[in-house]
C-alpha cells in the first residue's frame, strides 16, 4: 500500500480512537460547588453538572455556579459548560443556598448569547420563584431587549416546570427521575436520578436518611450524597443537633445507605465539617462499615 495512504489511514484511526473523543462520549459528573450556607471562599454553593451528549444538565444553583461552570469549561475543556450553553437546571428544594445562583445562571448565560428560554425544573413553588425573578430584573430585561445593547430576544425567559415524583424530563441524552426525600419541614424536596446511555447517576440533594436514595441508586455508577460529621455533631448545641438530625445525613447513616445502595463510586458533597476534614469524614464512614469506593468531592472535580 502506498505510504501516504497508510499515513492517512493511521491519522483517521487516531481521530476515531482518540482518548479525548472517547471521553466526549462518556457521561461526566462535574462538581461545580460543594459548599453549604456557610460562606467558604474555597467552595462555591451547591451545584453539580451531569454532562452527556455535549449538554450540561445542572442540579441546583448555589452562589458562584456560573463562574465555576466557566472555569470548568476552560480548565477541563468541557464546552458544554460555557455560559451561553447553560440552559437547563433541576432544583432539589427551595432553600436559598440552592437557589440564589438562579438570577446569575439565567441572566449571565443570556448575556453570553444563550438563544432559547432557560428550562427550570423544581418542586412546587419553582414557577412562582421564576416569575418573581423575571419581575425583579424587568428593568434590565427591558434595557437589553429595547435598548442599543445586542441581545437574543428570548434568552431572558424562564420556562419553569413543577416536578412530581417519577420521570420529569427526557431527551436523546438522558432520562431524569425526581426522587422525594425528607428535608427539614419542606413539604417537597427531591433527589434526582439521571440515566444516560452509559451511566446512572443519583444526586441526593439535602436529605435526612431515606431508603428512597438507596433504592434509586441500586448499584448505580455514581451516588453523590450530602453528609455531616457524626463525631463533630456531638460538640454542637442541642438545638443544632436536633436540626441536623432531622435535616441531613451523618457519616454513620450514610455508611448504611451506601452499603445498601452499592454504588460503583460514592461521592461526598455538600459536606458539613465543623472542624473535621475530608479525611475525617472518610474515616468515619469506613469505621461505620462501608468499604466501597468513596471520595470526598471538591469544587471542579470530574468523575
Amino acid at each position: 500500500m502506498h505510504p501516504p495512504l497508510l499515513i492517512a489511514i493511521a491519522l483517521g484511526m487516531a481521530l476515531v480512537w482518540s482518548p479525548d473523543r472517547a471521553a466526549a462520549q462518556t457521561t461526566q459528573v462535574v462538581i461545580l460547588g460543594t459548599g453549604t450556607p456557610n460562606p467558604d471562599p474555597d467552595r462555591s454553593g451547591p451545584g453539580v453538572a451531569i454532562v452527556a451528549g455535549g449538554r450540561a444538565y445542572l442540579v441546583d444553583a448555589g452562589p458562584g455556579i456560573v463562574r465555576r461552570a466557566t472555569q470548568a469549561a476552560r480548565d477541563r475543556r468541557l464546552d458544554a459548560l460555557e455560559a451561553k450553553r447553560l440552559g437547563i437546571a433541576f432544583i432539589t428544594h427551595l432553600h436559598s443556598d440552592h437557589t440564589v445562583g438562579l438570577p446569575d445562571l439565567i441572566h449571565t448565560s443570556w448575556g453570553a448569547e444563550r438563544v432559547e428560554p432557560f428550562q427550570l425544573y423544581g418542586p412546587p413553588g419553582i414557577v412562582a420563584m421564576a416569575d418573581h425573578l423575571t419581575k425583579a430584573w424587568r428593568a434590565d430585561i427591558a434595557l437589553r431587549t429595547e435598548g442599543t445593547q445586542p441581545s437574543t430576544p428570548n434568552g431572558w425567559r424562564i420556562r419553569a416546570t413543577t416536578v412530581r415524583p417519577g420521570v420529569v424530563f427526557r431527551d436523546s441524552n438522558v432520562a431524569v427521575q425526581a426522587v422525594p426525600v425528607p428535608h427539614t419541614t419542606w413539604r417537597y424536596a427531591f433527589g434526582y436520578r439521571f440515566q444516560t446511555r452509559d451511566r446512572v447517576i443519583v444526586v441526593s440533594g439535602d436529605t435526612r436518611p431515606t431508603d428512597a436514595i438507596a433504592d434509586a441508586c441500586a448499584g448505580c455508577d455514581v451516588l453523590l450524597h450530602e453528609v455531616y460529621s457524626a463525631k463533630r455533631l456531638e460538640a454542637r448545641t442541642a438545638d443544632w443537633q436536633r436540626y441536623h438530625k432531622g435535616s441531613h445525613t451523618s457519616t454513620v447513616e450514610l455508611a448504611a445507605i451506601a452499603s445498601r445502595a452499592r454504588p460503583k463510586l460514592l461521592v461526598l458533597y455538600h459536606q458539613l465539617y465543623w472542624g473535621a476534614t475530608d479525611d475525617d469524614l472518610l474515616a468515619e464512614i469506613r469505621a461505620a462499615g462501608y468499604q466501597g469506593p468513596i471520595v470526598a468531592a471538591r469544587d471542579l472535580e470530574v468523575y
